[in-house]
This record gives C-alpha cells, sequence and structure tokens, in this order.
C-alpha cells in the first residue's frame, strides 16, 4: 500500500527526469550528427563551434546567470524586493559573529592546506620505498571513499564527552582518564574545538594527496635520481635538490584544492557542530542566513565574499599550468 502511494505520488517527477535524460541524449545526438555532415574548410571551425556552444550555454545557466544573480541580491533586502545597497555589507564589518566566521575560515585556509598536503607528500615518500605499498595507501586514502558528513559521524564518536560521574564512552576522553587527565568537553571547548573538526577534514583529504603526490614522485625520470645520487645528492639534499622541483607543480595544484575545499567547507562543521560554539564558517554561515534565517540578502553577500576569496586562487592556478605547459 505504502508502495504504491509513492510511486503514484512521485510518479511526475520520475516522467519529469526521464523526459529531461530523453532529451539529454536527443540533443546530443543531434550535435554528433551535424558534426559529422560537415566537410570542406568550414568543416573544422564549424565542428568546434558545434561542440563548444552547447558546453558554452550549460556554463552559461549553470555557473555565470546563478553568480549574476547572487551579486545582484546581495545589494537588495532578506526578501530580494529592494534595493538597500552596500547594507549587507557593511552587516558583515560592524557583526562580532561575522568576524568570527571569517577568522575561522582563514584558519581553515592557513592549516588545513598546509598541513595535508605534507602530510600526503612525507607519506608518499616513505611509502613509494616500500616493496608493497598498495596495502597502506589503500588503508590510508580510504576514508577518501566516505563523505565528510560520515566521516564526522565517526569522529563524533571519538569527541564524544561524559560527565565525570559516568563513563567515558568517547576514545579521546577515555584516553584522557586513563592517563590521569579530566578530559574536557571537547566540542564546546573554544577554539579546541575548531582545531579538532580539522582534524576530520585531514584525515579524510590526507590520502588524496598522498595519491597525487606519489604517482608524480614516481613519474621522475630514474635516470635523473642515478645522476644526482652520483653527484653526491642523497636523502635530503636528494628530495631538495631534484626531487620536490619536479613535483613542485602538481604539489602546488593539490595545495591549491585543499585551499578551495577548506574554502567551501559546510559538511564537517555542520554534522559536527551546526555552526555553533564558536566553529561556523562562511560557507555554513550562508547557509544559516538564507536557509534557516531566510535572509536572501545577508546569504548572497557571504556567497560573494566567498567567490572572491576563491578566485584569486584559481587564477593562479590556471597560471601556474600554462606555465608548465609552456616549458614542457
Amino acid at each position: 500500500m505504502h508502495t504504491v502511494s509513492f510511486w503514484s505520488a512521485n510518479l511526475p517527477k520520475i516522467e519529469q527526469t526521464l523526459g529531461a535524460i530523453a532529451l539529454f541524449f536527443a540533443v546530443l545526438g543531434v550535435i554528433f550528427y551535424l558534426a559529422g555532415k560537415v566537410n570542406g574548410r568550414a568543416a573544422r571551425p564549424l565542428s568546434t563551434a558545434i561542440f563548444l556552444v552547447p558546453a558554452l550555454v550549460l556554463l552559461a545557466a549553470g555557473l555565470v546567470f546563478p553568480a549574476g544573480k547572487t551579486i545582484l541580491y546581495s545589494f537588495k533586502d532578506a526578501y530580494s524586493n529592494k534595493y538597500v545597497g552596500f547594507q549587507n555589507y557593511t552587516w558583515m564589518i560592524h557583526n562580532s559573529e561575522i568576524h568570527q566566521v571569517i577568522w575561522n575560515t582563514l584558519l581553515w585556509i592557513a592549516i588545513t592546506p598546509c598541513v595535508t598536503t605534507a602530510l600526503g607528500l612525507v607519506l608518499a615518500i616513505m611509502l613509494n620505498r616500500l616493496k608493497r605499498e598498495s596495502l597502506p595507501k589503500s588503508l590510508l586514502f580510504m576514508p577518501m571513499a566516505i563523505s565528510f558528513v560520515g566521516a564526522s559521524i565517526i569522529w563524533q564518536f571519538v569527541y564524544n564527552f561524559a560527565p565525570p560521574s559516568q563513563p567515558q564512552t568517547g576514545l579521546l576522553s577515555a584516553i584522557s582518564r586513563t592517563l590521569g587527565f579530566t578530559p574536557p568537553n571537547w566540542i564546546l571547548t573554544q577554539p579546541l574545538n575548531t582545531f579538532l573538526l580539522m582534524v576530520i577534514f585531514t584525515w579524510v583529504e590526507t590520502g588524496f594527496a598522498m595519491v597525487i603526490l606519489s604517482a608524480a614522485i614516481k613519474g621522475v625520470p630514474a635516470d635523473i635520481i642515478e645522476a644526482s645520487a652520483l653527484d653526491g645528492a642523497h636523502g635530503w639534499k636528494l628530495f631538495k635538490s631534484v626531487t620536490f622541483p619536479m613535483v613542485r607543480s602538481t604539489f602546488i595544484v593539490v595545495f591549491a584544492t585543499m585551499v578551495v575545499t577548506s574554502l567551501k567547507l559546510f559538511d564537517i562543521v555542520r554534522t559536527v557542530t551546526g555552526g555553533n560554539f564558536g566553529t561556523s564558517v562562511i560557507s555554513n554561515e550562508m547557509y544559516s542566513q538564507i536557509f534557516v534565517r531566510f535572509d536572501q540578502g545577508r546569504g548572497s553577500a557571504l556567497a560573494v565574499i566567498l567567490f572572491i576569496l576563491v578566485t584569486p586562487i584559481l587564477i593562479y592556478n590556471i597560471r601556474n599550468l600554462r606555465r608548465e605547459r609552456a616549458i614542457s
């Protein structure tokens, strides 16, 4: 009975989804058909345009248009009825809670990318020397298969706290009690709680950094390593003078990826603390302003600030990749 009612209630949505999928493949079929019919000198530019125009349309519909509307909404009131100028931005300047949010975001940017990328590099160097490296690499990469929400739930059991009169079920609290310390309420203790959330991020993302950097290190030509060794370069000197310069571009890409991921971090904060106890970041505060407090103007202003912070990193990453391609 419940199954029948479920299907009857969701049948229009299912039909719309299947219709959209069918339309997508129909458009692709038309594009491939037209591209195959083009001949002569105009074949190359027309084929390029046929494939490029749909991608540009999707880019405009999925990115450019929403970004423009977000910027527009950031200059309007909570319900987007009237323009309020820079009022939403001045609110951020004079609001002490937003100051804490921005400080937390900058703290995430300053710490998590450095720790995650450096730890991934160290693990990549160490594990590349092992004969059976696949097993430890698989174990370290395994957290990447878990979402940030799932990882946060797992680590909540580690950070769980109980009153002193009750047995400690949290791993960290139990260890502290065994060592003779009185464990604090980890999630309520500021600013310790922010650093504990960073541990979850590092646990999930280090495997990704390790795998990418390990592949880059393996790509360093063996003859260069051997020639450097014959010249007396070993250990730290070999790494500093040969290995790291050869994988610097990959290191920068991984680091930039970690910075962007830290900037738009939402899941961990929302799952563990909900942004309370001084742990909120810009992405979480943006969500709270729009979907909890129903203030579209302030939420959009926070989204614009987040976009401004991400843009220089992306520009630097693109320029670095172009420079590397020009050299090669």
